[in-house]
């Protein structure tokens, strides 16, 4: 069955509507969560070791009886081990790909996951001793080479993440159905001032923002690579430019028509089936929100070429990125990780050094502006999380099990908390070739 089940299909048969730390899994489509492997030289390690991470991160450690395993200050994150024995083994044998997964199968659990996933994530090199690190090297699992995001593979890796279903997304997204950082206004502590209802807003401002930094205005010819559900298209439209948006998504080609007819901009903004290396043409603007961590560092220098040779003379191209820092980055790029295996298959998030010097390895452009605002995407992926799991009863009416929403109740809380630690960033840059001026 290749790579198929680790694609969360819908179940044919009725699924709890309620969360539970014994989720039922199907093993014909979740295998490796189904499966509790036998490692008990490296469980006994962890078991170790999870003492000392507890220690070390002041976090409550609760088994199974509710017995406290391992005492904290009042208000510590709480690991609550439903499972532990299972627990141990899956990530003797698979580290953070069993964490996941052990998350996932229901063996452990708890009330504050960002929190402890903050914690965890903070400072991450320092988070077990280095002999531990030296013994995870050399059991550490590349990414499959059929996840390589090559121009055969790369349909498939965007399908089985945006295709899951557009209902999905909507129970979550606010209404304009940008799924990538907002830009919330601030309050005098200079933190984001977030909420729900604010969320379109928000969404707008970041979509003008970049449309500015391009210098889209009346008649600018703009490309975007990676239309989402086409919120970036219609606003770069309602300005009066003209726009070819790219997407390998069938479900966002559809919808995303759809909502630019809807607007009244489908005369002004065109929405193709489209793989961004064969784009064709030359535009004002090269517009990409949140693309480039699906392209894969292998293909960074096809990716900058592609702008360079589609952007006019004269013109500039406004990227958003996630972004890590250099050092990490290097660290993650040859390893499969849980976010890899079940949500983003093929990617890797890169740094803001890795833009700078591939584009100006392999291209003219040069990276003119950077701004970050990491702040604000905790708190877009804190609303989508609360959204997300208010909606479980919505998740499962749709067919997907609980294993499903597990599995996407962890990415959000685990990506929330890269944000939160500061182990994740969001950056806005401008790209011009060196005779445009900025």
């Amino acid at each position: 069955m290749g790579r198929e089940p680790y694609a969360p299909r819908r179940s044919a048969r009725p699924v709890t509507t309620q969360a539970s730390p014994t989720p039922v899994v199907h093993p014909g489509r979740w295998p490796d969560v189904a499966r509790v492997p036998h490692a008990p030289l490296r469980a006994a390690v962890v078991e170790r070791l999870l003492d000392r991470v507890a220690t070390r991160r002041a976090l409550r450690v609760e088994g199974p009886d509710g017995r406290v395993r391992r005492p904290a200050p009042p208000g510590a994150p709480v690991l609550r081990l439903h499972r532990p024995r299972a627990f141990a083994h899956r990530v003797g044998e698979s580290g953070l790909i069993g964490f996941g997964e052990a998350y996932q199968a229901g063996d452990w659990d708890s009330p504050g996951l960002v929190a402890l996933l903050t914690a965890l994530a903070t400072d991450p090199q320092t988070l077990v001793p280095g002999f531990a690190q030296r013994l995870r090297r050399l059991h550490v699992r590349r990414p499959p080479r059929e996840d390589l995001p090559t121009a055969a593979n790369a349909r498939r890796n965007i399908h089985r993440h945006y295709d899951l279903s557009n209902e999905l997304f909507a129970l979550f997204l606010d209404p304009t159905m940008t799924y990538s950082s907002a830009l919330f206004p601030t309050g005098s502590d200079g933190k984001p001032m977030a909420g729900f209802a604010g969320l379109p807003a928000a969404q707008h401002r970041k979509i003008d923002r970049l449309l500015d930094l391009a210098h889209v205005g009346p008649d600018t010819r703009v490309l975007e690579i990676g239309t989402g559900w086409g919120e970036l298209a219609i606003r770069a439209a309602a300005r009066g430019a003209r726009v070819v948006s790219l997407t390998l998504s069938e479900e966002q080609l559809a919808l995303a028509r759809r909502r630019i007819a809807d607007a009244g901009r489908q005369h002004r903004a065109e929405v193709r089936l489209c793989d961004y290396r064969e784009a064709e043409g030359t535009y004002d603007a090269v517009v990409s929100v949140e693309m480039i961590e699906a392209v894969g560092r292998p293909f960074w220098p096809e990716y900058f070429t592609t702008l360079d040779r589609r952007l006019a003379p004269g013109g500039r191209v406004a990227l958003q990125a996630i972004t890590m820092p250099h050092e990490r980055m290097l660290a993650a790029a040859d390893t499969h990780t849980w976010i890899l295996k079940y949500i983003f298959p093929g990617g890797l998030i890169p740094s803001v050094r890795a833009i700078v010097e591939s584009a100006a390895h392999h291209t003219g452009l040069r990276v003119a502006s950077v701004q970050a605002y990491g702040p604000h995407y905790a708190e877009t992926l804190r609303l989508w999380r609360e959204r997300f799991t208010a909606h479980a009863r919505d998740v499962a009416a749709l067919g997907f099990d609980e294993v499903f929403r597990r599995t996407w109740e962890l990415y959000l809380a685990y990506s929330e908390a890269g944000f939160r630690s500061g182990y994740l960033d969001v950056h806005q840059l401008l790209l011009t070739r060196e005779e445009s001026t900025t």
